[in-house]
């Protein structure tokens, strides 16, 4: 309960302190935020930064995709079988590792 009244009361706190500084305050930040984020050396890091995140992103999902194919028979291709001969049973699964379970 006492968690609950401090947050409450902080908040109130906040809430005043926030109106007295009004609008014109609000503005201030407003303007130092456009000029930060309008700056050149901030645009070519944020795009650099896209560009590796991006690059990141498609290396993972390769590599993602390469275990995938590996490890889940049904994901390969019906050629990608690694070189070896099977019956295609059509549930995507090789006939060595079909069971019988009712399931």
């Amino acid at each position: 309960m006492r968690y609950r009244l401090m947050l409450g009361v902080g908040f109130a706190v906040g809430y005043i302190l926030g109106s007295r500084a009004g609008r014109e305050r609000y503005e201030q930040i407003k303007q130092l935020a456009q000029r930060f984020s309008d700056n050149p050396t901030v645009q070519e890091t944020a795009g650099l930064m896209g560009a590796k995140v991006s690059k990141a992103t498609g290396v993972a999902r390769t590599k993602v995709s390469d275990v995938a194919r590996n490890r889940l028979p049904f994901l390969r291709s019906a050629n990608g079988w690694h070189g070896e001969e099977h019956d295609d049973t059509g549930t995507g699964w090789p006939e060595n590792q079909r069971t019988n379970a009712p399931y």
